[in-house]
């Protein structure tokens, strides 16, 4: 079984084949949540500040992606649908399938 911090260090390596097929694809990227100190939000499970208490940025499994093109913020779920649907060919979860286009995790509510 795989350990908390190999899933972190697999998911690191995920995000950046993400964000360089993010550029492939057209897009350009700004980072967003990548991680939610358990101080601030809460621990795992317990919810505090905003976002959900089984969030896996809590976990530093999960990170949003803000998308550009042309110099235009594309803020809508349906604009991230072709990388989301390639995250998730890689084995990750999108978050566009629980309205939270611009949020790619390894896995989600913390399983899988």
């Amino acid at each position: 079984m795989e350990t908390l911090g190999q899933k972190q260090r697999r998911f690191a390596r995920m995000v950046a084949r993400l964000i360089d097929k993010a550029y492939e694809m057209g897009y350009e990227v700004t980072l967003g949540d990548a991680y939610r100190d358990a101080r601030v939000h809460g621990i795992f499970g317990e919810k505090k500040g905003y976002g959900a208490g089984r969030s896996c940025h809590k976990l530093r499994l999960a990170i949003d992606l803000n998308l550009f093109r042309n110099g235009r913020y594309l803020e809508r779920s349906e604009d991230h649908r072709q990388l989301g649907e390639w995250w998730e060919s890689q084995g990750g979860t999108w978050g566009g399938r629980f309205r939270d286009g611009n949020h790619y995790s390894l896995e989600h509510d913390g399983a899988k």
